[in-house]
């Protein structure tokens, strides 16, 4: 049908739109992840992590303020410049003097080599006589010639069992400016580890401190990584030197399938890089969410659609259908539809043989009320008659408007006695109904025609012989049913 083949038409238009509806979602999406996940990409290593770096140098900057400040203040010490000028004569002076600062101040070691005798004063006595030939005694003598009034330096402590300690190395002189040796404390790196730790879970970055060679020196916890030495990480050995050379900037590498984010600080107190990392999956883990809840509304936006169009389509279908199905003024089947349904009827007798049978009925006397009443009354009239017609036969048999006053039925499984019977019953009904059509009265009466479909013939034989029913009936007088003659054999 021309009718079916344009809704299948329009169906397949529909699904073609509605794939290009979801891609253009999907794509819309997809390009806003992207874009968003390079913006904010930019923006980590832009501002973020230099801002989180910057943040962090500054705190520990903070944090060494105050080991500079109790090593100033030693080196700034009446006691201890007086006791240096005087020979260093009470050893014990010295001990219970170095005791009481680590006490007081909870440093980690304290100490005062003098220039004079060498001699490196704890607050446990003298540890021993620095030396020039001394390879871990070297700090003494660089420390003697700095220009600067203190530096911060890392080493291990002697007096601690060699135990990594940031010490503040303070340059100590006499009161007319005789240089009189070095003092100062030290800080236990566990507490830096602690310190970083505490940076790690507020800022919710990863942070260490890498020396010279490209080693982790200083990082959060107690724990070391798994590869102090970057040379030897993933990723980061590809950088490394590159990182060390430049000394401060944004850097990305890739490692075990994930991309790092980095932001480098040289800090030149300790003559180490601050190292602060983030993972982007973590950084780019709202972006990601966002994402998968716009998939998941485009998903049900597209469903939404197609369902609404096929909903749409399906109700416009059976619209289009029922119009083309069905006549205009009565509601009956039309034609068309008795060719489909006819169609149908046939193959389920070519499977199983059963009796058919036909009828044609035409209003008596048609014209006359139509040239009577006019045309918009006889309208009434035939569709009065089809209510009748109808009420009188079975819901599987198919009643159709033929043409003009004509009406048709095809009556499965019916043989042409009880066609007859069927015919007859319709006939006096309507004969016998007192109708009443914009306040005029009216008696119809309805002749009809029957004839069985014999099997081997086409079914426009079979109506054909209905036909010559009707017109016997006619003939004959109206009002009646008539029965063609049974269709030759073709034996």
């Amino acid at each position: 049908m021309v009718v079916t083949k344009q809704v299948f038409d329009g169906r397949r238009l529909l699904i073609l739109l509605s794939v290009l509806l979801a891609l253009g979602f999907f794509a819309t999406t997809l390009g806003s992840y992207f874009v968003s996940k390079h913006a904010i990409r930019e923006a980590i290593i832009g501002q973020e992590l230099p801002l989180a770096s910057s943040n962090i140098y500054v705190e520990l900057q903070k944090d060494l303020v105050q080991p500079v400040v109790i090593s100033s203040t030693m080196a700034h010490d009446t006691f201890l410049r007086d006791w240096a000028l005087r020979g260093e004569r009470n050893v014990d002076e010295m001990n219970r003097y170095l005791q009481e600062i680590k006490t007081r101040y909870g440093a980690f070691s304290s100490f005062f080599v003098s220039d004079r005798s060498f001699n490196y004063y704890t607050g446990n006595g003298i540890l021993k006589r620095i030396s020039a030939t001394e390879p871990r005694d070297a700090w003494y003598f660089r420390v003697r010639g700095l220009k600067e009034d203190h530096e911060i330096n890392v080493d291990p402590d002697l007096a601690n069992q060699d135990a990594m300690t940031i010490f503040i190395n303070y340059r100590v002189f006499d009161f007319s400016g005789q240089y009189l040796g070095a003092t100062g404390i030290g800080l236990t790196m566990d507490a830096m580890h602690r310190r970083i730790k505490d940076y790690q879970q507020r800022y919710r970055r990863t942070i260490y401190f890498v020396d010279g060679q490209g080693k982790a020196v200083l990082f959060g916890g107690n724990g070391a990584p798994a590869s102090p030495d970057l040379h030897a990480r993933p990723g980061l050995r590809d950088i490394i030197d590159r990182i060390l050379l430049e000394k401060n900037g944004g850097y990305q590498y890739e490692a075990h399938g994930t991309t790092h984010l980095l932001n480098v600080h040289y800090v030149p107190e300790l003559k180490w890089y601050l190292f602060v990392e983030k993972d982007e999956s973590e950084a780019l883990a709202e972006v990601r969410e966002v994402l998968y809840i716009n998939l998941a509304i485009c998903l049900v936006v597209t469903l939404l659609v197609v369902l609404l169009m096929n909903l749409s389509l399906s109700r416009y279908q059976r619209r289009i259908e029922t119009m083309a199905a069905t006549d205009k003024l009565t509601g009956m089947l039309n034609r068309q539809a008795f060719t489909i349904l006819m169609s149908r009827m046939l193959a389920a007798y070519q499977r199983q043989p059963h009796p058919i049978s036909i009828l044609l009925f035409d209003l008596d006397n048609f014209k006359q009320i139509n040239d009577r009443h006019g045309h918009a009354l006889g309208d009434s009239v035939l569709c009065r008659v089809a209510e009748q017609l109808q009420q009188g036969l079975r819901k599987s048999d198919i009643a159709v408007r033929w043409g003009g006053e004509e009406f048709l039925a095809v009556l499965d499984n019916c043989d042409s006695q009880e066609a007859c019977q069927t015919a007859e019953k319709i006939r006096q009904r309507i004969a016998q109904e007192k109708f009443e059509i914009d306040g005029v009265q009216l008696a119809l009466t309805v002749s009809v025609g029957v004839s069985q479909f014999s099997g081997d013939e086409a079914v426009e034989q079979t109506i054909s012989r209905a036909d010559a029913g009707l017109y016997q009936a006619k003939s004959s007088g109206r009002n009646r049913v008539c029965v063609a003659a049974a269709a030759p054999s073709s034996a």
